[in-house]
């Protein structure tokens, strides 16, 4: 997951408003998302490499995403998969700040990674590359692959057209679909500097990324309405970013 905007708290109609792209290699095998035969509460993705996910909801009302922390240098073999860590939440039941100070205990298991979790009452976010847990006050939210905060051109740029749409009273998912759609790059100047040479960096500065070996594999939309009702939209891309299916999930979430 390479790229993710939410709003919390901020729309009178929904209590949640996320749109996300995940980037992944096009070789590393994967599921399009789908209610999970051993939990049938949990819709996901399903990484079929690791048996992890990228990002889910439950009919519980609990949520997880996933994103890698990019740091080239100190990427290390044998680390546990970052996806267990969605797919752990989204099946247990431990609440969202006590989940994230445990796993962050153990945060040298795994390479670099951000973590958001949440529940009816709670969203919270953390990183094995920051100090603590920080529970989430309502906002508007961008996340890449650096800390929470960090107004990376894709976030910056995406966050600014998710404000315009969040002034409409009921939001189109494929309104949210298109914006996650842009390809375009950031201005040079503008790259950030993570150690992939000037190439990689401005191809993975663009909201939807495409390259011959790597892109956005799926982009997913979740409004979530106040009254309870959950509306889950996932696009999956192939090789060169061409689509190849759309699909659309309506759930009642008992946890609200």
């Amino acid at each position: 997951m390479c790229l993710v905007l939410w709003a919390y708290e901020q729309h009178p109609r929904y209590r949640l408003v996320l749109a996300a792209n995940r980037d992944e290699f096009y070789a590393r095998p994967s599921a399009p998302a789908h209610w999970w035969p051993e939990a049938p509460d949990v819709l996901a993705g399903r990484d079929l490499e690791a048996s992890g996910t990228w990002l889910g909801i439950s009919r519980r009302g609990r949520l997880a995403l996933v994103t890698n922390y990019r740091e080239p240098d100190r990427r290390a073999t044998g680390r546990r998969s970052r996806g267990l860590l969605p797919r752990d939440f989204l099946q247990g039941n431990e609440p969202p700040e006590a989940y994230l100070k445990r796993v962050l205990a153990e945060g040298t298991a795994y390479n670099g990674f951000n973590l958001l979790v949440g529940d009816p009452e709670t969203l919270a976010y953390g990183s094995n590359r920051n100090d603590g847990v920080e529970v989430l006050a309502p906002g508007l939210y961008g996340l890449s692959n650096h800390l929470l905060g960090t107004r990376w051109p894709k976030v910056s740029r995406g966050l600014e057209r998710f404000e315009q749409i969040l002034k409409t009273d009921a939001i189109d998912p494929e309104v949210l679909l298109t914006l996650l759609a842009d390809r375009t790059p950031a201005p040079d100047k503008a790259l950030p500097k993570t150690g992939l040479g000037y190439e990689w960096e401005r191809r993975l500065s663009a909201i939807f990324v495409v390259t011959s070996l790597y892109g956005t594999r799926s982009s997913t939309v979740i409004l979530w309405e106040r009254k309870g009702a959950l509306t889950f939209v996932e696009r999956t891309f192939g090789t060169g970013g061409r689509p190849l299916e759309t699909r659309y999930y309506r759930v009642s979430c008992m946890g609200t």
